[in-house]
């Protein structure tokens, strides 16, 4: 062990303590740390896994409603009842600082990690979606980082064979040099067969299946609890490399001893690897767990204690056996061809004991390292910026009014974070499993429940705009966002997971940003009754040339009772009435327009409608159960001109035209270009009109005639006439032919 004097304050800070913590550790040991005991206290008490700064905030979500079967925080991921007998598990997380050293590794072992999150509680992967956030893309580092990101993903995604089916791509200045690579999958599961990561029974087995343990990632949640500097590269050892196939081969396995009822846990191994696993499963049961790391299968010589708890080798689990199902284990194991060892058991002393052959190098309560026992709570001090007055003052008016309307149509669907992605989701795997209804680039994914009439729509959002302009309504509008697009495809909206990137906690600037963003992410959640299952805290997604936009990024799961209702944007044929539901205001502040036209976003984001999204979204769902909408499509980035330009062309082998015709409340470009929430665009049979207009009388819903579909141009008034052909050429080929700029 070391003396006192040898425990420097430079030590204390490179494994990213302070005095106060180390003073603890010593308080709840009663002695001097050993070197490994210090660095399993640096990996636990990091900002990755202790939740230090944001756990006090998160506990004050809504977290409790009707689909809800796990608690928030307390599994590998959160799970919901959609009925018949079946279960949803999903969640979602970052691997921002990986991704943006080493792209193609980063984001495909983010993939990785999300996917065992999902099948160590027993269900299977159906789904995954890929919310990214870049710099623009006329940088050729952004493009390096975009490209490799997408290609990390499909490579992993398609090699495991889980379809990617949804996401988003948003290009701004200030992740430039701090992208944000969110990751989100979806697992289907019969409530039965729900496994959970505790570690029970005192001389129950602990075994390690999977890849054999090396020094790749060492310290990796470390990394991921610090800003990026010039020197970040050299950190590139804390990225993990990833092994689809042997992943595959883990599920597989994993599923197979769940289903035949041969363990009582099972964790998977993501950051802080062993030390992680083995520390949280004990702690949530009260126990303890002994482990001797010279069982532990490795790939390198000479890795010493420390090395071996800290490395975050991929695809590696913990399973915790029923004592005397050994031998049925390691015959599943051996059929998979999978490395494995039993390295310990289960205690019922409450420490977790490291020992490595004859010698015990670590001796901790298992409770002082998790979340919710000792892991440090640090409530950060937060201040409204002094900017804020400044940046919401905004008049839309003061925006001259454009000349040429056909010229504005043309810009703002060439615009990066309007066109089509398809660039993007070609290179995934869409339909494999073949539960995929509705492909990407519609609002929301769905899926099939198979041998049910069931389906799940599922959707990813964010708007750190928004957030940065007012981010208690930033906060509202964002899970607003999701409910629309789950409402858009006939789904009723039943949970969400987060993931939330933001920059340094210790900044009250920063934290004032967090807290308001939570704040109003919970208030939509308890209006719309959409609980949170659980997510991810991604600080410290800053650089020496600031932070990123604060970015909330919502994963939400809607349940569709009958598949056949399933609702989609685009127009299906000529002669149908087109519609728009709700109110608009000048609110372009946030606003793709304003970007456009100004080059910066300032004013107010548009205001949250909660009460008003609620009952339009419940007109809705009627009106598609009833059966008289013919397409669906919700508002946010673009405006209403937009959104007409997706109706129109999003079934890309059949686009169908329209005619507009509106009567202008205020000036043109600002009615269209509004991102005014609560609002979606209708299409339907003639013969329907009077049954839905019926309807929104009833329900007090605010619904217009604003056109009809046919012909093959957009055409609005006197003020656009642009032929399909054209617009389609804008919308599908401008990504493209950004990624090939040199």
């Amino acid at each position: 062990m070391y003396s006192e004097m040898e425990i420097t304050d430079a030590l204390i800070r490179e494994h990213g303590l302070s005095r106060e913590e180390y003073d603890r550790i010593l308080e709840i040991l009663g002695r001097v740390p050993t070197y490994t005991e210090l660095g399993i206290y640096s990996v636990m008490w990091s900002e990755h896994c202790s939740y230090k700064s944001s756990i006090s905030l998160l506990k004050t979500l809504l977290t409790e409603g009707r689909y809800i079967l796990t608690k928030a925080g307390e599994e590998n991921a959160g799970a919901i009842d959609i009925g018949d007998g079946y279960a949803i598990v999903f969640k979602i997380e970052s691997h921002n600082h990986p991704s943006a050293i080493e792209p193609f590794q980063g984001a495909a072992t983010g993939v990785g990690g999300i996917l065992r999150d999902i099948f160590a509680m027993g269900a299977r992967p159906i789904a995954m979606f890929d919310p990214l956030r870049f710099g623009p893309l006329s940088d050729r580092k952004s493009r390096h980082l975009f490209d490799g990101v997408v290609k990390g993903i499909s490579a992993y995604g398609n090699c495991f064979g889980v379809p990617t089916v949804g996401g988003e791509a948003v290009f701004e200045d200030v992740y430039a040099v701090n992208p944000l690579v969110n990751v989100m999958a979806v697992g289907l599961i019969r409530h039965e067969k729900l496994t959970f990561a505790k570690a029970t029974g005192s001389g129950n087995p602990v075994m390690i299946v999977g890849g054999a343990t090396g020094r790749d990632g060492i310290h990796g949640a470390t990394f991921a609890s610090d800003e990026l500097t010039d020197k970040s590269a050299e950190d590139r050892p804390s990225v993990q490399i990833g092994d689809p196939f042997m992943e595959k081969l883990l599920m597989e396995a994993t599923l197979e001893v769940i289903d035949q009822g041969l363990v009582v846990g099972i964790q998977d191994m993501g950051a802080a690897g062993i030390t992680c696993s083995t520390c949280e499963t004990a702690a949530k049961e009260g126990s303890g767990m002994e482990v001797d790391l010279e069982l532990i299968p490795k790939r390198e010589e000479g890795m010493i204690p420390y090395e071996i708890l800290l490395s975050e080798t991929q695809e590696r689990m913990l399973y915790i056996i029923k004592k005397g199902k050994e031998d049925e284990v390691e015959r599943i194991l051996n059929k998979w061809g999978l490395h494995y060892a039993i390295v310990g058991k289960v205690t019922d002393d409450g420490f977790l004991k490291i020992r490595n052959g004859g010698e015990t190098v670590a001796r901790i309560p298992a409770s002082s390292l998790v979340v919710g026992g000792g892991a440090p709570v640090c409530p950060r001090p937060f201040t409204r910026p002094s900017y804020q007055n400044q940046l919401q003052q905004f008049e839309p008016f003061s925006i001259p009014e454009p000349s040429d309307y056909n010229a504005l149509t043309r810009e703002l669907l060439s615009r990066p974070n309007i066109v089509s992605k398809h660039w993007i989701w070609e290179q995934y795997d869409q339909q494999v499993q073949t539960n995929t209804v509705v492909l990407p680039g519609s609002d929301a994914a769905v899926l099939r429940i198979k041998k049910t009439e069931k389906a799940v729509a599922v959707t990813t959002d964010g708007n750190g705009g928004y957030c940065y302009l007012e981010p208690l309504e930033g906060g509202r509008n964002v899970v607003a966002e999701a409910f629309r697009n789950i409402v858009s495809v006939g789904g009723k909206p039943a949970a969400i997971t987060n993931c939330l990137n933001f920059g340094n906690p210790e900044d009250p600037e920063i934290y004032w940003y967090f807290e308001n963003c939570v704040r109003g992410m919970n208030q939509a959640c308890q209006h719309f009754g959409t609980p949170v299952t659980g997510g991810n805290v991604s600080f410290y997604n800053e650089s020496p040339q600031g932070a990123v936009y604060p970015t909330p990024v919502i994963g939400m799961v809607g349940v569709i009772e009958k598949v056949e209702q399933v609702t989609t944007p685009w127009f299906k044929e000529k002669d149908h009435i087109i519609g728009m539901v709700g109110e608009t205001g000048a609110e372009i502040g946030g606003s793709e327009y304003q970007k456009m036209m100004l080059n910066t976003i300032k004013g107010m984001p548009p205001a949250s409608r909660l009460k008003e999204e609620q009952i339009i979204g419940d007109f809705c769902l009627e009106a598609i159960q009833t059966g008289l909408l013919e397409s669906l499509h919700d508002l946010s980035r673009g405006g209403l001109l937009v959104g007409l330009l997706k109706c129109c062309l999003l079934d890309r082998e059949n686009p169908v035209g329209a005619n507009i015709e509106i009567d202008f409340p205020f000036r043109p470009d600002l009615f269209l270009c509004s991102e005014s929430q609560a609002r979606y665009i209708i299409s339907l049979k003639p013969s329907q009109w009077d049954k839905l207009e019926a309807l929104a009388q009833k329900r007090g819903v605010p619904c217009y005639k604003i056109g009809r579909t046919g012909g093959d141009r957009f055409k609005l008034n006197e003020l656009i006439n642009i032929p399909l052909n054209e617009l389609q050429e804008i919308y599908y080929g401008t990504l493209p032919r950004l990624m090939k700029a040199k």
